[in-house]
């Protein structure tokens, strides 16, 4: 395979991560982004489990994209959607039952995170199964970066802990503050992040095509 090929190929699951960040970038999945970030822990493993139903969704979705008729494809990509999130809390309640009921109504409302319609409609259902999956991880691991930073940073600032381990230093000098906890904190660092985040990225684009118009300008 050719480089460019195999830069093509991959290109999905970098993008997924910075450039077509869903919490930072375009803005998708709010409602669980704000809900379950009050702790790291909450954040990752939302993320995770968003991540698992966007890979296994995006593939499935693929494979039938000839099959399906367009006609009823949102309703069959909901119901392959829902399928994988039923799977996941499944799991998650047999086996981490401390888990599924921090993460509460919110794991259930996976099925409806525009983040998986949208990837299934504008990707999967446009191109073969390995890009899918490679933009599925891509996004989920953005996804799932962006939650727990968001839940680390909120978590730290409000109750002074780091993954559920009490900082006592912190304690004493009297940092937390409970409104990064609460919704209106969730809000003020979500906004925060979200213009750092574009703000870094921006300039990294810049220097690259700055990086790629020059090296085009000595050939």
């Amino acid at each position: 395979m050719k480089k460019a090929d195999l830069k093509k190929t991959f290109e999905p699951l970098t993008t997924g991560v910075f450039k077509n960040n869903a919490t930072f970038r375009l803005v998708l999945g709010t409602c669980p982004t704000l809900a379950v970030t009050t702790s790291a822990v909450n954040g990752l493993s939302m993320g995770l489990a968003t991540l698992f139903v966007l890979v296994c969704s995006n593939a499935l979705v693929s494979m039938l994209r000839n099959f399906i008729p367009r006609k009823v494809r949102i309703p069959a990509y909901i119901l392959v959607i829902a399928t994988f999130s039923t799977l996941v809390e499944m799991i998650m309640r047999k086996f981490l039952p401390d888990l599924y009921e921090s993460l509460g109504l919110f794991l259930s409302l996976v099925v409806v995170n525009c983040i998986l319609l949208a990837r299934a409609e504008s990707f999967a259902s446009l191109n073969p199964v390995i890009p899918s999956v490679l933009d599925g991880i891509g996004i989920g691991l953005g996804f799932t970066f962006s939650l727990t930073l968001l839940g680390f940073i909120r978590e730290l600032m409000g109750a002074g802990s780091i993954f559920g381990y009490e900082l006592g230093f912190l304690v004493e000098a009297g940092l937390p503050m409970t409104v990064f906890i609460l919704p209106a904190g969730g809000f003020m660092v979500y906004g925060f992040m979200m213009v750092i985040f574009n703000a870094v990225v921006k300039t990294v684009e810049n220097k690259l095509a700055a990086r790629k118009a020059a090296a085009g300008g000595d050939e």
